[in-house]
């Protein structure tokens, strides 16, 4: 059996002489900022994984000559999403629970779910962290590049030099976002034809927050003194992630938050399952909690990430 918790570690409860004990005083982000359901297509799951799949548009009409034309369709790229187990316990010795002398450590199940609502936030700022780099915890992509990619592919065979890159590597500033504000208008799907994209959202890490705030939020003369109208001033929503700030300060994404909630998945399989028991030989109080949980994308075209170094 693990080791429990017992009195030798936290001798100054058992002794009554202290003034106040602390616990659970600070506020952690998960208690407060969920960011899963606002930015994921949450969806509850009982299958040990979940598969997607995408198949390709018609072409253009043509011109009729006294033969019909027949039009192919092209297959898109397969994605698998695979929650995983998660798990964790406590073991409490019994007379040290008998005999502290303070009110703290009683809600070891609100503890482990906490545990696991923090891990929820920091799976799903995961996407985002590693939204330059092809390896992900949760799913596979028949593509096979990184959610944010400068080469995109497709398996139909048109051009892939415009339209396929949701990628870059600069600073948001005014000049950057309404570059890439219309870059991610001219998307393009799998037989190389634009297709509507509204990007609403700016999601950066809680560094860049004023930042972004100050660009979308100053309806006339942002940096400058004739008091120009700032055309980008309402047209997206800000959302600050600080899970982000932990990976890195300068990385930002503009979003279609329409497309987004379709395409970027979370996987609900088995809700916290919190246990508890007495051990037999020893008395000690045993917890435990287990659930599952996956996440991923089926497509890019929702996002535009900048690495910024």
């Amino acid at each position: 059996m693990a080791n429990p918790i017992i009195g030798e570690e936290l001798q100054r409860l058992l002794d009554g002489r202290l003034t106040k004990v602390y616990e659970d005083n600070l506020k952690q982000l998960h208690e407060i900022e969920h960011m899963v359901p606002m930015l994921f297509n949450v969806q509850p799951t009982t299958k040990a994984w979940e598969e997607y799949y995408e198949v390709g548009e018609l072409s253009d009409i043509q011109p009729f000559t006294g033969k019909l034309e027949y039009a192919n369709v092209s297959p898109g790229y397969w994605t698998k999403i695979e929650p995983k187990q998660l798990a964790l316990g406590v073991i409490i010795d019994r007379k040290f629970l008998d005999t502290k002398q303070y009110p703290v450590l009683d809600n070891f199940a609100k503890k482990l779910a906490g545990s696991s609502h923090r891990k929820e936030e920091k799976e799903g700022a995961e996407i985002f962290n590693n939204a330059f780099s092809a390896g992900y915890t949760y799913m596979q992509s028949e593509e096979g590049v990184s959610l944010c990619n400068s080469a995109h592919l497709t398996k139909t065979g048109v051009s892939t030099s415009s339209g396929f890159s949701n990628y870059h590597t600069t600073a948001m500033n005014k000049t950057t976002v309404a570059a890439r504000w219309i870059i991610m208008r001219r998307y393009k799907n799998s037989i190389g034809e634009r297709v509507t994209i509204n990007p609403d959202m700016l999601l950066v890490p809680d560094t860049l927050g004023d930042s972004a705030e100050e660009l979308t939020g100053t309806p006339h003369g942002l940096d400058s003194p004739y008091g120009n109208k700032n055309v980008q001033a309402g047209r997206f929503k800000v959302v600050r992630y600080k899970y982000l700030d932990d990976n890195d300060t300068n990385n930002w994404f503009m979003i279609d938050s329409r497309l987004m909630k379709e395409y970027l998945i979370w996987l609900d399989g088995v809700k916290d399952e919190v246990n508890n028991t007495i051990d037999f030989d020893s008395f000690a109080i045993k917890h435990s909690i287990y659930r599952t949980m996956g996440c991923g994308f089926t497509n890019w075209r929702w996002i535009d990430g900048g690495q910024v170094s």
